[in-house]
């Protein structure tokens, strides 16, 4: 159901989230040079350093995102869904801190890019398409009370 508010963020999410996994998160700078550091790894010191935990995070983000959609039959297992959706959203966060604080080291500088707000953002929309179907569901159940 397209026309639902809560339909057009869940797209929003699925689209940021698609981004996020193809543009890099940052830059590790050292005397080499600039490596990006995208979400399936990092070249650092001619040594590939795999991120994929962060890609898969992603990806199954993604997933979620875009089978809630259409669940719009069953209103509080999309609700449930997209908490679970934000849930993994800040496990990505965790995952990023942990994988930062790996390949860190004094030789490198690390300049973060824009595509690591994406994320974020995804969070904010998928609140506020909690909310949206909360107000579905609250919608539902007095036009019931009136029948």
């Amino acid at each position: 159901m397209i026309q639902r508010i809560q339909t057009v963020y869940l797209l929003i999410v699925t689209g940021l989230l698609i981004t996020a996994m193809c543009l890099p998160m940052g830059y590790f700078t050292d005397t080499m040079g600039e490596h990006s550091f995208k979400a399936l790894g990092i070249e650092l010191n001619g040594a590939y350093e795999s991120t994929w935990g962060l890609f898969c995070i992603l990806l199954l983000s993604t997933i979620v995102a875009v089978a809630t959609i259409f669940l719009y039959k069953n209103r509080m297992l999309q609700i449930r869904m997209t908490i679970f959706n934000s849930l993994l959203l800040v496990g990505y966060y965790i995952a990023f801190l942990a994988f930062y604080f790996a390949l860190k080291n004094d030789a490198n500088m690390f300049r973060v890019g824009w595509a690591l707000c994406l994320p974020l953002v995804s969070i904010i929309l998928n609140i506020l398409a909690v909310r949206a179907i909360g107000h579905d569901e609250v919608m539902v159940k007095a036009a019931d009370r009136l029948r």
